[in-house]
């Protein structure tokens, strides 16, 4: 049995954590003076406390306690209808609710309700009319002192994480919300392979040095996924049940991907090499998932069906992870598969681009393509984009079929001009993943071997724009100086600034397709058309129409003045070879 190394937070540090914590701790006020209040969150906010709430009415104290789980209370004794004494009485039967600090605030000063009020457990007593220093003082100690006692009863000592009870507690939170509020969240079990025997070979101080390092990696995994922007982690708790058993808690997950992905990066950090007093030891790690309400309502059955998930995955042979749905673990094990399986296309080089033609509205003259990625897989044929692209897009592969299109598209177009034939600028798509500092050295280098400059056109989506505007205008500007042409996609899907809109170095805007559908019956969509062409037109940008599928919308668009358009009116995505047949003449 491994001996917990003693915790490292000392009372000292913990009041520096106060304070630094100042804008994070929620204080709630309990005072049937409303002027009072006021007077004290004007002290607070100014020490740097901004989060803070009460109300005067102490019968809702309660209520408000349980919902909002401060982390301290400053109370008031004397008030009609329910004392101070009350609430403080009433507080020691909801376990949520024992362990939270109160500061009693009363104009009462005699020791006999001073002797009452810490009999049932307030944590610091201070008169009326209350000095402003002395209050922050007394509330950062009250803090410190709480941050403390939390370290011990709800973190693992080993690895600094949160302990079964903690992560019970939250557990039991989450669930309550999924309820009330029709959402879904995740508990992720992780457990080491081999770990026993590890454990045995080198006895418990390096056992527990391989626990405190898989520790330190499910934090930085979770920490990565925070980073990447996803936002189902933004409230992952990680934690440690003790051994080698390790869970963490998504109190919120749209959808079973999202809940994959994370099992996914812990897994993969757990498996990089350990190295202690001077080995390598190679540790892999299963893991068992559950989402609820589906696979569990209550705590019990929610942690009950983790570990049978987590047993299934270590009988599999280790190293990988199962849902307890049958349903949820096809759809992850889906995934896991193709990931896999796009890593290999791209080394095989099963990817190739198929074009579709632009074509100006007027006269209908092809005057461009649009370069589509295709996977040709070996097995199954054409894969369809819906399917494999989300996947190559969250586990960070569309970089670099991104980069490999790029190429691609640069050697047709050279390819097309050796051969004689008309020469068409050919359109390429940028994913959000690819707007890094690097890319226009990634497009320097695909153009600088062909020349074509000149005919290559970057496509851009509203959300990539508008994630860091001021990025995006440097960045984009950086690809017009190669003498390439930039158009936004999917315009209109997103939430553009138009400020920014001005500023971008832009000479298309394409009309997301989900606009056309409504052209027909002259609605909302048919004049947001209208105006998306007539701005366009205004900041001197040529526009272009995806998904023109009838004459009726071709005719349309001609009258409102449209320049150009695709759609399979006119064809669908063709391979190089058949586009070229079809569209390009001799030169």
């Amino acid at each position: 049995m491994n001996q917990p190394v003693e915790p490292k937070l000392q009372l000292s540090q913990t009041q520096d954590l106060a304070a630094a914590m100042a804008g994070e701790a929620l204080v709630m006020m309990v005072d049937d003076e409303e002027l009072v209040i006021e007077l004290i969150q004007a002290y607070l906010d100014s020490a740097g406390y901004k989060r803070f709430i009460s109300t005067t009415e102490p019968r809702k104290a309660l209520e408000l306690m349980l919902r909002e789980r401060p982390q301290v209370v400053l109370l008031d004794i004397k008030m009609p209808g329910m004392s101070g004494f009350d609430i403080l009485e009433a507080m020691r039967v909801y376990p949520s609710l024992q362990h939270i600090p109160v500061i009693v605030l009363t104009s009462i000063d005699d020791p006999e309700t001073k002797l009452k009020a810490l009999g049932l457990g307030a944590s610091d007593f201070l008169a009326k009319p209350v000095d402003e220093s002395e209050l922050v003082l007394r509330l950062r100690n009250t803090l410190a002192a709480k941050a403390y006692q939390d370290y011990l009863a709800y973190y693992d000592r080993i690895t600094g994480l949160a302990n079964r009870h903690r992560f019970m507690s939250e557990l039991e939170r989450a669930l309550r919300d999924a309820h009330a509020h029709g959402c879904m969240g995740a508990v992720l079990e992780f457990d080491l392979d081999r770990f026993k025997q590890i454990n045995e070979a080198l006895g418990p101080a390096s056992g527990d040095r391989v626990i405190k390092e898989a520790g330190r990696r499910i934090r930085g995994a979770i920490h990565g996924l925070v980073r990447a922007d996803e936002p189902a982690v933004q409230q992952a708790l990680g934690a440690r049940f003790g051994g080698d058993e390790f869970s963490v808690l998504l109190p919120t997950v749209s959808n079973v991907e999202q809940a994959s992905r994370m099992v996914e990066s812990i897994l993969r950090a757990l498996a990089v090499p350990y190295q202690v007093d001077g080995k390598e030891l190679h540790v892999s790690a299963s893991a068992g998932a559950v989402l609820f309400p589906a696979d569990g309502v209550v705590m019990d059955e929610v942690v009950r069906n983790a570990g049978a998930a987590l047993r299934e995955a270590k009988q599999a042979g280790g190293g990988g992870y199962r849902f307890y749905s049958k349903e949820f673990n096809d759809k992850a094990v889906h995934r896991l598969s193709l990931e896999n399986q796009l890593r290999k296309a791209i080394e095989r080089g099963e990817f190739e681009l198929f074009y579709q033609p632009k074509l100006r509205v007027e006269g209908r003259s092809v005057c461009g393509a649009e370069a589509l990625l295709r996977w040709r897989h070996p097995q199954r044929g054409i894969v369809p984009p819906g399917e494999f692209v989300p996947v190559a897009e969250d586990s960070g592969l569309i970089a670099a079929l991104g980069e490999w299109a790029l190429h691609a598209a640069c050697s047709q177009l050279r390819e097309w001009h050796g051969a004689g034939l008309q020469r068409v600028p050919v359109s390429v798509n940028l994913s959000p993943r690819q707007f890094e500092p690097r890319l226009p050295e990634i497009v320097r280098q695909a153009i600088g071997a062909t020349g074509q400059a000149g005919y290559l056109r970057l496509e851009v989506t509203e959300s990539s724009v508008m994630a860091d505007p001021q990025k995006a205008v440097t960045l984009l500007r950086e690809l017009k100086a190669l003498g390439i042409k930039l158009a936004i996609d999917d315009f209109g899907t997103g939430y553009s600034s138009l400020s920014y809109l001005q500023k971008l170095p832009l000479d298309e805007l394409k009309i997301d397709r989900s606009f056309l559908s409504g052209i027909r019956a002259e609605g909302r969509d048919a004049v947001l058309v209208d105006v998306i062409i007539a701005m366009a037109h205004g900041l001197g940008l040529s526009v272009v129409a995806e998904g023109v599928e009838s004459e009726a919308e071709l005719e349309y668009l001609r009258k409102r003045g449209c320049d150009e358009c695709q759609g399979f009116l006119f064809s669908k995505p063709l391979p190089a070879a058949d586009f070229a047949a079809a569209f390009l003449k001799r030169g």
